[in-house]
């Protein structure tokens, strides 16, 4: 372990600002125009639970570290076994139960976490919504885990309390089309005003290669009494499903395919790729046939109902054998792959991506494709949105590459805004404060270069802080 000291934490009001006097000085203004702007946050996978049921959180570590594959992520490098993080084994084996155990385990190898922005998250959370004045370290874990422990039992910490304090004007959750949106019914018939609404994850339904897919088919059947052992009765159950999800609030779908591939073929072969995956017998080639086709089909309902079309290519899941069977799933184990969006999208563009009506946001974890294949598309194509730097690159240079690869070619009106896309509730205030940082640095670069002026500058940051993402994702009011 290094040796860790005492130090107070300081949240510098220029963080994340350029260094350049005069850049920075822009950068402040601008900052000045977005910083108390509502927060929208349009995608990402908070528990709706939390706000349907609006008990206190248990503990300082089921809040801040069990959830986050962030931080476990980067302990497990170091050789920090999950099981002591508090991580269930699908083996039985021992696990750390006791949260300040786990807690002061965490404290320990902080200083993992140095130039990360993990690191500026949990600092933020912790200055702004607990008042910690101190760094976590081993001689501090303790006192800090008390003073938020103490907190979380005030009625301003419950998660409808802290969503108002967080200035959320909507937040959108992620459910599996198999959902019965209990928590979210629960929500509006409870009269409370916060807008929490669902998104349409249809992943494990339309790719053959989930787990238990034919199951979940079945399952997709007996909920809107379609026959989903046909190829029409299966798109009829999907449609029926959007439209609850509709009901309900939602205005985006999304996608978590392992490629941006998108096929176009016709009826009969659909009907024959549908009825092999029912029987397990697709193979790799056939099971990426089939869920290209199913990004087409989904394009296509998404013109007929006006959902927005989110896709999340490019990462390669549970690339740890050993880890998947031992933990499951969104363990920290998935990798960056390269992606092909020119001729992978090419049969639903030739299809849709003319259609006005249609918005098609695309994401990647393939920064060489930003400035070759996806601003150029973008900056062509009707349909087509590009989302903000993602996951892996959230972060303040992965957003800096981002505007400065997209740009030039896709200017900033063919970009949505910023989403956080994040389970960690406490983060999502820091994620929009990096953002808007990090956003408001580069314009004031534009400004001190003169390619805009500063007025312009100014209606740019509000755009991309708030007045896009609500267009983007048709959450105008």
């Amino acid at each position: 372990m290094m040796e860790t000291k005492f130090n107070q934490l300081i949240l510098h009001p220029d963080r994340l600002f350029s260094s350049d006097t005069a850049v920075r000085s822009v950068a402040r203004r601008l900052f000045q125009e977005v910083e108390e702007l509502p927060i929208v946050s349009p995608h990402g996978h908070t528990n709706p639970a939390w706000f349907a049921n609006n008990k206190p959180f248990g503990n300082p570590t089921e809040l801040f570290i069990i959830p986050d594959h962030y931080l476990f992520r980067m302990l497990y490098s170091q050789g920090i076994p999950l099981e002591e993080l508090g991580i269930n084994s699908s083996e039985g084996t021992y696990i750390e139960n006791d949260p300040l155990k786990i807690w002061n385990k965490f404290s320990e190898y902080q200083y993992l976490f140095r130039g990360t922005p993990s690191r500026i998250w949990l600092d933020h959370a912790m200055y702004f919504v607990f008042g910690v004045r101190e760094s976590l370290s081993p001689e501090t874990s303790e006192t800090i885990y008390n003073q938020i422990q103490d907190k979380l039992k005030r009625p301003e910490f419950l998660p409808r309390a802290l969503y108002d304090s967080f200035q959320i004007e909507t937040l959108t959750t992620t459910e599996s089309p198999l959902d019965d949106l209990r928590h979210h019914k629960n929500i509006l018939k409870s009269g409370w005003k916060g807008n929490i609404i669902t998104a349409f994850r249809p992943d494990e339904v339309v790719d053959p290669s989930a787990q238990n897919f034919t199951e979940n088919v079945e399952e997709l059947g007996q909920l809107t009494h379609e026959n989903c052992k046909t190829w029409y009765g299966y798109l009829n159950a999907l449609s029926s499903r959007r439209e609850f999800f509709k009901s309900l609030g939602a205005t985006s779908t999304d996608h978590g395919h392992p490629s941006a591939f998108t096929a176009d073929i016709e009826k009969n072969e659909c009907e024959k790729l549908f009825s092999k995956a029912l029987k397990g017998n697709l193979d790799d080639s056939e099971a990426e046939l089939f869920r290209g086709q199913m990004l087409t089909e989904m394009a296509k309902m998404s013109l007929d109902d006006g959902l927005v079309m989110q896709l999340h290519p490019g990462s390669f899941r549970n690339h740890n054998s050993e880890l998947f069977l031992k933990f499951n799933s969104d363990k920290g184990a998935d990798i960056p792959q390269p992606t092909n969006y020119v001729h992978g999208l090419r049969p639903l563009l030739n299809r849709f991506g003319n259609e006005e009506k249609l918005t098609l946001i695309l994401f990647t974890l393939d920064e060489s494709t930003y400035s070759r294949e996806l601003a150029p598309l973008a900056g062509h194509y009707p349909c087509l949105k590009l989302g903000p730097a993602w996951w892996f690159y959230d972060s303040p240079d992965g957003m800096l590459r981002y505007r400065r690869m997209t740009t030039e070619t896709a200017g900033f009106y063919n970009t949505v805004g910023f989403n956080d896309d994040t389970r960690a509730f406490l983060s999502i205030p820091a994620r929009h404060d990096m953002a808007r940082r990090v956003d408001c640095r580069y314009l004031a670069e534009l400004v001190c270069e003169h390619r805009i002026n500063e007025n312009e500058a100014r209606e740019v940051a509000v755009d991309l802080a708030y007045r896009l993402v609500k267009k983007a994702y048709r959450l105008m009011s």
